[in-house]
């Protein structure tokens, strides 16, 4: 029953989805990786600055086998303070141009709440997916900039729930991602991908309830991204550091997977995909 259960899910999960990014189909039949790229100063766990450091890390996710590369320049860690406007669109200049210098036709994310950031990007450095760790609540102006750059749009949740217990938990969850849903077709926004947000807006018991109840959300029929590398729902729990957290981000992946997760955003590229390389051997041998 467990591994029915498993295969039903992975299979029916990842059988239809593909997204368009620029003009081109990227099919999510199996599962892909989003390296992380992160062009800031503060990042809770890694970062890259100076152009070397930046074209080394784009060449080595690449190499690795990640399908997209996620460029933030404003740290997202817990009580983060953002910089402002101009700063994140100059650290991200800097980052993208070096990026596109070296892999020119790499499928490319930004990572911010910002929709002139994103419109910059967008416009000056053909980056093809938007990555809004806010779900739209800290710039307003977000849904409607992205339908009209007609890009993807990775919808966070980022929001407390209240709710107790699981299914109530998931219930709510459900609920507002479902409506946020409608706001952004509404807008005109065509490809939305779901980030459940994993440590936005959640207690650590409300992380692995997520986790535990993570296919409930393919009731909403959109390509499902897992963002849990080296997050405090790892070290917390575990008593460690982020920089101690590799072994359990690779075991959130495994099971993300099984649960049918589309896109690993990782800081491991390398890891990742071996954790799907595996989990695709499991499904091919239950079929």
């Amino acid at each position: 029953m467990y591994f029915c259960a498993i295969f039903c899910v992975t299979v029916l999960s990842t059988s239809s989805y593909s997204i368009n990014v620029g003009g081109e189909l990227l099919s999510l039949e199996k599962p892909i990786v989003m390296g992380i790229l992160n062009a800031t100063p503060d990042s809770f766990y890694q970062h890259h600055e100076g152009a070397e450091a930046i074209r080394l890390r784009t060449r080595e996710m690449l190499e690795q086998g990640a399908a997209i590369l996620d460029v933030g320049a404003c740290s997202t860690r817990p009580g983060f303070t953002p910089p402002d406007e101009k700063e994140e669109m100059r650290r991200l200049r800097e980052a993208l141009s070096i990026v596109r210098k070296e892999a020119p036709k790499a499928v490319l994310s930004v990572d911010t709440f910002r929709a002139n950031v994103a419109k910059m990007c967008v416009e000056e450095y053909g980056v093809q997916i938007v990555n809004d760790i806010s779900g739209g609540e800290l710039d307003k102006n977000m849904f409607r900039t992205v339908a009209e750059l007609r890009v993807p749009y990775v919808l966070t949740h980022n929001a407390q729930i209240d709710g107790q217990g699981s299914l109530q938990f998931m219930a709510m969850l459900l609920r507002n991602l479902g409506s946020v849903v409608e706001q952004l077709h509404e807008c005109g926004v065509c490809d939305i991908i779901l980030d459940p947000g994993f440590g936005f807006g959640k207690t650590l018991e409300q992380n692995y309830i997520l986790m535990q109840n993570l296919e409930v959300l393919h009731e909403l029929d959109l390509p499902l991204l897992v963002g849990v590398s080296h997050k405090s729902m790892i070290y917390k729990l575990l008593g460690t550091t982020p920089e101690e957290a590799s072994n359990g981000t690779t075991v959130l992946h495994t099971v993300a997977l099984q649960k049918g997760a589309h896109i690993l955003r990782a800081h491991e590229v390398k890891e990742a995909m071996e954790c799907i390389k595996i989990t695709n051997e499991l499904s091919e041998c239950l079929t």
